[in-house]
């Protein structure tokens, strides 16, 4: 009998009997079993297909200005008769501050200084031909808007390497980069990770917009709007600069606690742990009490409120206010583990000069021993030796 063709035929229960018992168990296993590894087959190809368990691109930055870039997508996504394309801004950090003064000959023509930074109006890219204009600013970094990487790299080569105006000239140069675009229609704001130059309300003081300023490739209007929001960049990258700078620092003690753990000595010398404190000390005061530091709101924003809330505005999404907190919260654990340190040293010292002061006592009884045992020697055991002779004498005597 044909056992191959069994499935899918109605047995009377004579046939049923005929049919031997192996091949009856045999055809309802394969029957069984068919179907299972067929679903577990389709399973399988469903999960290996399912778009919701694709591999996911990394995330970027997790800063409050990157968490909301998704808030600019109506703008880019939308584009209207009167809005620009989207340009580059550009931030380049190279040293840890600029002599300003300095910078005023290597500067392209028509720059001139407008409240706490050198302004180019105009500056064209010999290689690209592109046009942009550039802040510099006195906490070594400097702003390019329309202008990339390439390009701020080329300006920075063109003005700044022969200015002699660099101060602790970083080892790589700090860069942050953000997006805008113009649109007379819209009011000017930062939205998501896009600035938007626009309409500006009135300011509160004439004094603020400088009555005669050189044409610039931007709107005139909201000259100062892009300096505000350019003041905030060169914070947050100035800012980055000195994170790099610190992290350098204390790569370079990482070692010492082990250090003091398995030999039970600092690992470094007096001196040397001087210097560290003395450059420890540098990057406080560079955060904290320079006139371009990263806790102050600058005092040009306090008589322009419109100002100051681009100027916040940027500075909270980039979110310099806790990146202060948490430097200053680095340097404060590293000038107590030095202080430690320092204490430690000055015990040893102490426990040497104390070494030191009772071997030079030792020393001196040696010598004092020396110079005067003999008079010691007679004064006290001499006395002793007259006194039995003179008993003797007086024996016989008798």
């Amino acid at each position: 009998m044909n056992f191959l063709n069994l499935a899918g035929r109605q047995f009377t229960r004579r046939e049923l009997a005929a049919i031997p018992r192996t091949a009856w168990l045999s055809h309802r296993i394969h029957a069984v079993r068919a179907p299972a590894v067929q679903l577990i087959r389709r399973g399988f190809a469903e999960v290996r297909h399912s778009p919701q368990d694709a591999p996911k691109p990394k995330p970027k930055a997790s800063t409050a200005l990157r968490r909301a870039a998704s808030a600019s997508l109506p703008i880019r996504s939308n584009p209207t008769p009167t809005r620009s394309d989207i340009q580059p801004v550009f931030t380049y950090a190279t040293a840890e501050r600029y002599i300003m003064p300095n910078l005023r000959r290597t500067l392209p023509k028509g720059s001139v200084l407008l409240h706490d930074a050198w302004w180019v109006p105009k500056w064209t890219d010999a290689q690209t031909g592109k046009d942009g204009e550039v802040f510099l600013f006195a906490n070594g970094s400097f702003v390019c808007w329309g202008l990339g990487e390439d390009e701020a790299t080329r300006f920075a080569q063109e003005v700044l390497v022969n200015s002699a105006a660099e101060v602790a000239p970083l080892k790589e140069p700090e860069t942050e980069d953000l997006e805008f675009v113009t649109d007379p229609e819209e009011n000017t704001r930062l939205q998501g990770d896009l600035i938007v130059l626009g309409r500006t309300p009135p300011l509160s003081s004439e004094d603020t917009m400088p009555m005669e300023l050189p044409p610039s490739v931007l709107p005139r209007e909201t000259v100062l709007a892009r300096y505000a929001f350019s003041q905030a960049l060169s914070r947050s990258t100035a800012l980055s600069g000195l994170e790099a700078s610190l992290e350098d620092y204390l790569h370079s003690v990482a070692s010492l606690p082990h250090s003091l753990q398995k030999t039970g000595k600092p690992g470094l010398g007096r001196r040397a742990l001087v210097m560290k404190l003395g450059e420890l000390l540098r990057f406080r005061q560079g955060l904290n009490l320079n006139r371009e530091n990263f806790s102050d709101t600058p005092d040009f924003y306090w008589s322009e409120p419109v100002l100051e809330a681009y100027f916040n505005s940027l500075s909270n999404a980039l979110e310099i206010r806790s990146r202060t907190r948490s430097v200053n919260d680095k340097i404060t654990y590293a000038a107590e583990m030095q202080s430690v340190l320092r204490e430690l040293l000055t015990e040893t010292s102490a426990h040497r000069m104390e070494l030191i002061i009772i071997a030079l006592i030792a020393v001196e009884v040696v010598i004092c021993l020396i110079r005067d045992g003999p008079e010691l020697w007679e004064m006290v055991f001499g006395k002793e030796e007259q006194k039995p002779a003179e008993e003797t004498e007086k024996t016989y005597s008798v």
